[in-house]
This record gives structure tokens, sequence and C-alpha cells, in this order.
């Protein structure tokens, strides 16, 4: 009788973490995100595409004053939600998929997108309003036209940049959930597939004769 030949182990003692199951706190942070962040996308979307096409028909007093409300009315507790609760959640996120070889690059680059977007709002867009709030009441303004020329133009460009960033983020929080299939990948994550442990003979099957 030929003894039974050893076997060697081929496969890995560790389940490969893109197969686990995602927890529900997870994907509702992540789905809390994408909506967040779909929201700001859309209110930039808004003004570039409508609002202030809209305004550049008005007269330079009509701009002025217009502009000086909204920027007034938008200081509220549902857009702050959203343009906090965005950058917050997705931060949350890319937190809890730190371990998630797949879907963490996309929630990552999201997150570096949407931060450029918060700070160029922050730091040019805001400025921006501030000083055509500090020009007064458009009614006694001596030059309207210059207060608009300061303002109209930057404010239309920088927009349309931070709508663009807050798109890009949506749709890389779209894209996450979907990496952590076996054989996906995201951002600068190394295609290798993981195969499930299994024990195989050296040659086959070893059978007694």
């Amino acid at each position: 009788m030929e003894p039974a030949r050893p076997r060697r182990f081929t496969g890995s003692m560790t389940t490969n973490r893109a197969d686990r199951p995602t927890p529900a706190s997870h994907r509702l942070v992540l789905g809390a995100a994408a909506v967040t962040t779909g929201l700001m996308a859309g209110t930039f979307f808004v003004f570039s595409c409508a609002v202030m096409p809209a305004l550049g028909r008005s007269d330079d007093r009509t701009f002025v004053e217009v502009m000086q409300n909204i920027n007034d009315v938008i200081e509220n507790p549902v857009f702050f939600a959203g343009f906090f609760g965005a950058l917050v959640l997705t931060a949350v996120a890319a937190w809890q998929h730190r371990r998630s070889p797949g879907p963490r690059g996309w929630i990552v680059a999201a997150l570096v997108l949407y931060a450029l977007a918060f700070l160029l709002t922050s730091g040019v867009n805001v400025p921006l309003n501030n000083a055509l709030a500090d020009a007064g009441d458009p009614a006694h303004l001596a030059d309207p036209a210059a207060v608009r020329d300061r303002f109209e133009d930057a404010w239309n460009l920088w927009n349309t940049v931070r709508a663009v960033l807050c798109t890009a983020a949506l749709a890389l929080l779209l894209r996450a959930p979907y990496a952590g299939a076996r054989g996906r990948t995201g951002p600068g994550v190394s295609p290798v597939a993981q195969e499930p442990p299994y024990f195989a003979s050296a040659d086959g099957s070893s059978a007694s004769r």
C-alpha cells in the first residue's frame, strides 16, 4: 500500500475583506454622503445654468439687490446641513471603509474633490458675497455697475468650478459601492484577485493502492 502524500496549502488563511458584507451603518453613511453631495452639486448647478444667467439680464441695481437677498436667505439650516453634512459624512464614510481596498480609494477621492469645493466656497465665493453686502443699499449706490463688475464674473467662474467638483465627487461616491466586488479596483488599488482558501493535493487525489 502506497502511503498518502502530504497535502500542501495553496490558499489564504483569511477571508478577503472585499467578500465580506458591508455593514448597514456603512451603507447608510455612504448613502447619506452621496445625497448631501448631490444636493450641493445641484444647488451650484442651478446657479450656473439658471439663476445667474437670468440675473445677467437685469440692470445693475436689480442684480446687486437680488444677489444680496439670495446671499442673505441661503444662510439657513437646510443649506448648512447639506454644505457641512456632505464633508462630514464623506469623511466618516472614508474612515469606515479604511480597510476596504475597493471602495476606499473612490471615497477618499470624492472627499478630496468635495473638500476643494468646500474650501473654494469659503475662500472665494463667500468673501465675494461679503464684499457685495458691504457695498450697502443698492438704491443708494453711486456706481452699481462697478459693484457688479467686481462680483459677477469672478463669482460665476468659481461657482461653475465648485459645481463640477461636487458633481465629480458625487459620481465617485456612487461608484464606490460597486468597487468591492472581486476583481474590481479603485483609484490606487492593485487589481489582484483574491481566491477563497482551499487545500489541494500535490498531484490530485492521493488514494491508497
